[in-house]
């Protein structure tokens, strides 16, 4: 497996990172569980070691599988986990906003140490930005975490240039974790450029566009009820539609490698920059060998320049996420 830096700190990881968030057709039950923990103990056996989960995800259900998983392997793998959401530390009630008060992030942790059922988190994210709580107290308090080695390393998520600085000018930053794509470009302007300024790595999540990127959803494709992407503006049938020829273009690159589109998009990823570690989520271990196959696939920088030119004419049809998440993004 393939080894990548997160900042300057020394945190070092698989090349890919297994996003835990989806694992369940019911969040607070759970009940593909123990399909979950084969899952992620088939992809420690394949060389993944970095592994991405948040107290939020159920809330709780999520990091117990995952500590569950790791029990056994706990000195092969690497895990992050966030805090930042409103979550009640008694009963699991997510109350919608984002609370990064000192005294909820500590209990975050000391919630998420158990669950996990390690005695330190290797990457803390702050999950989204609290705008009413200072990034230099945040900071602060991951800082003294760290102090108390219940935290190795201090990550950020969708968060601004301006944020990032200042967090990091208290406690460095090893990684921040961020949606990008090649159907969401936006961290290309301001947000790669600090990161490479800083020496922060990034960890980008939805690499596949939520799916669509790997060519397997169209416009016919009927989405679950429960579905969350049914309430995505980028889903709708217009904008699925229209996306389509962005699934096109990356598939006719893929068919001069022999790589499938999802192999494509993760391959641009890791080709843009050595600190970037693409975060992927799946249910199915034949999915996992198919986006492992991407650190098979190399890209020339004719196929680079084709997918970010072409990709730019084509545009992308509706937003990321409804209006009311996109006001909690930092960006």
């Amino acid at each position: 497996m393939q080894k990548r830096k997160l900042g300057v700190l020394g945190l070092e990881v698989s090349a890919l990172s297994l996003g835990c968030m989806g694992y369940s057709s019911d969040a607070r039950q759970l009940r593909d569980r123990a399909q979950m923990i084969g899952l992620i103990r088939a992809a420690v056996e394949r060389g993944v070691d970095f592994f991405d989960t948040a107290e939020v995800y159920g809330p709780f259900t999520n990091e117990e599988m995952v500590g569950e998983a790791i029990a056994p392997i706990r000195d092969q793998v690497i895990v992050a986990t966030k805090f930042g959401w409103d979550v009640d530390a008694a009963t699991g009630v997510h109350n919608g906003g984002v609370n990064s008060r000192p005294d909820h992030i500590r209990a975050a942790v000391e919630g998420s140490l158990k669950r996990l059922r390690v005695e330190q988190i290797d990457l803390l994210y702050q999950h989204r930005v609290d705008p009413d709580v200072p990034m230099e107290e945040v900071a602060g308090v991951v800082k003294e975490l760290i102090q108390q080695g219940k935290v190795k390393y201090f990550g950020m998520s969708e968060a601004s240039s301006d944020s990032i600085h200042r967090a990091h000018a208290v406690q460095p930053v090893s990684a921040l974790q961020s949606e990008y794509s090649l159907w969401t470009r936006e961290p290309e302007t301001d947000i790669l450029p600090t990161l490479e300024e800083l020496g922060i790595g990034l960890v980008p999540f939805s690499p596949l566009g939520k799916g669509f990127l790997t060519g397997t959803i169209d416009v016919n494709t009927t989405l679950d009820s429960a579905d969350f992407r049914n309430s995505i503006p980028r889903f709708s049938t217009e904008a699925r539609t229209a996306n389509q020829a962005l699934v096109e273009l990356i598939r006719a690159v893929g068919d001069r490698h022999g790589a499938t589109p999802a192999q494509v998009a993760l391959a641009w990823l890791l080709a843009k920059k050595p600190w970037i570690v693409p975060l992927f989520g799946t249910r199915k271990v034949e999915r996992l060998d198919e986006n492992l196959g991407a650190l098979a696939v190399h890209l020339s920088a004719d196929d680079i320049e084709e997918l970010e030119q072409r990709s730019a004419e084509i545009g992308v049809q509706g937003e990321r996420y409804p209006a009311q998440m996109l006001k909690l993004s930092g960006r």
